[in-house]
């Protein structure tokens, strides 16, 4: 069992990358989608690597909800549409249909400290920047800033407790 920086497995479940030495392969870079099933909200967004990929868990309290992955020029700002730039030589637009807020009281359930540096990303071999553009209507976009336009993977898993996790991989190599 291959155990990432997170502390956790990375998924027997999930399909493996395609590198010399990793487990399983990459779906490619095409757009991954899974349809809303749920009204979880995000309650933390966290990032970590291996050998192989490097990775964006977004926590979320409840089953899991829908999403869609993908390569994009530009990734625009929830509510405004305003552009939001990111540093690297491509950018994954990451919609999780779920909020960050609770909504029946509009209480926050996560925000980040600097919206345009979501996580400290300078020991990772592919991310370059995350940004949080917003959440609107039920659902909320991160822009992922990448080295390059690279194989990635989307799943959740369930857990811990009653809540889920939306984990995206995105492989060091083609």
């Amino acid at each position: 069992m291959t155990i990432g920086l997170l502390g956790g497995p990375l998924s027997a479940a999930a399909p493996a990358l395609a590198q010399p030495g990793c487990a399983v392969t990459l779906a490619g870079s095409l757009p991954k989608e899974a349809p809303d099933a749920g009204a979880a909200t995000i309650v933390d967004v966290r990032t970590g690597w291996d050998g192989c990929a490097d990775r964006l868990v977004i926590d979320l309290a409840g089953p899991p909800d829908g999403y869609v992955v993908r390569y994009v020029d530009v990734v625009h700002r929830e509510g405004s549409g305003e552009p939001v730039p990111v540093r690297g030589g491509a950018t994954l637009q990451v919609v999780a249909r779920s909020p960050v807020y609770n909504p029946d009281t509009g209480q926050p359930t996560w925000a980040p400290a600097d919206p345009n540096e979501v996580a400290d990303l300078r020991w990772h071999p592919t991310f370059r920047q995350l940004a949080f553009a917003g959440s609107f209507e039920g659902q909320t976009t991160f822009a992922l800033g990448v080295r390059a336009r690279l194989p990635f993977r989307v799943f959740t898993l369930e857990g811990p407790g009653d809540g889920s996790r939306l984990v995206i991989d995105v492989a060091h190599f083609w």
